[in-house]
């Protein structure tokens, strides 16, 4: 079966040539967080026609490794076609894949942007999945900020987990290593996270039968039709209104403000990546 990755940059080499084919203007790294806060979780992806993509930069030291190299970076994705740069999301986990993910979600803004379409507002931080007592909810990753809120919905949670240290029973909630565990689960959660270390196809696989999956961050912010093809019900990433506020604020490692938002998109409410192209006329 062809990945999501290699379906979804099918799409952009058809993409990128009507939009003129956009280049990488620059590429915006956020300072370190020094008191642990996840104020620099992105980085953004600037290209020549003003789009920005982001992709998530805390995960394994991926933030400190690209800030060792910054002008590295900077010299290797400058000026390059954005479509060139997203070739690396079919490639090995790295920060190549990372970067390639923002360029992919550039091209999708850019398309956005010019067609005058944007995805509605978050309702919550729980992409509308509402877990109760009755529901056996399944996460892709410890939500550490929303555990205490999901233990208290009430409903049986299972987690499963890379790291092999944290599995087993803790209060409220149970840690697997196992994918296939999920298939038990009628609401599952997970971030983004999947696109980067390349595991979406292999953990979807064991979510056929929930009724509702839900994927969110900023790794899920660009087109969404392989995701829905694949039986995401429902996305949630952060949708950039103002490029040029939002690329000042991460660079200084502030609060982006009005300069961006979170959305959730449910399946039903995606016209699809093709009838926004035939927009651009």
């Amino acid at each position: 079966m062809t990945t999501a990755a290699h379906e979804l940059l099918t799409q952009l080499e058809t993409l990128s040539p009507a939009l003129g084919s956009p280049r990488v203007r620059a590429l915006h790294l956020p300072p370190l967080p020094a008191d642990g806060s996840r104020r620099g979780e992105f980085a953004a992806l600037e290209l020549d026609d003003g789009a920005v993509g982001l992709a998530y930069v805390l995960l394994e030291g991926t933030l400190a490794r690209l800030r060792a190299d910054a002008d590295g970076w900077q010299a290797r994705v400058a000026g390059r076609p954005a479509l060139d740069v997203a070739r690396a999301i079919t490639g090995a986990p790295g920060l190549d894949r990372t970067i390639g993910w923002a360029a992919a979600h550039a091209l999708a803004h850019s398309l956005a942007r010019r067609v005058d379409w944007a995805p509605p507002p978050a309702g919550d931080s729980l992409a509308g999945l509402a877990p109760g007592p009755g529901d056996h909810l399944g996460l892709v990753g410890l939500f550490g900020p929303l555990m205490d809120r999901l233990v208290a919905s009430g409903a049986q949670i299972t987690v499963l987990e890379l790291r092999a240290d944290l599995a087993g029973r803790h209060e409220g909630y149970e840690v697997t290593l196992d994918p296939a565990a999920l298939s038990a689960c009628n609401k599952v959660l997970s971030t983004g996270t999947l696109l980067l270390n390349d595991t979406l196809d292999a953990v979807l696989a064991h979510t056929r039968h929930a009724q509702r999956v839900a994927l969110v961050g900023p790794t899920v912010s660009g087109l969404p039709d392989v995701l829905f093809s694949r039986g995401v019900h429902v996305v949630g990433g952060t949708w950039i209104e103002d490029a040029t506020a939002f690329v000042d604020a991460l660079r200084a490692g502030q609060d982006r403000g009005a300069s961006a938002r979170k959305f959730t998109l449910e399946r039903g409410d995606w016209p699809g990546w093709q009838a926004l192209l035939t927009r651009l006329g």
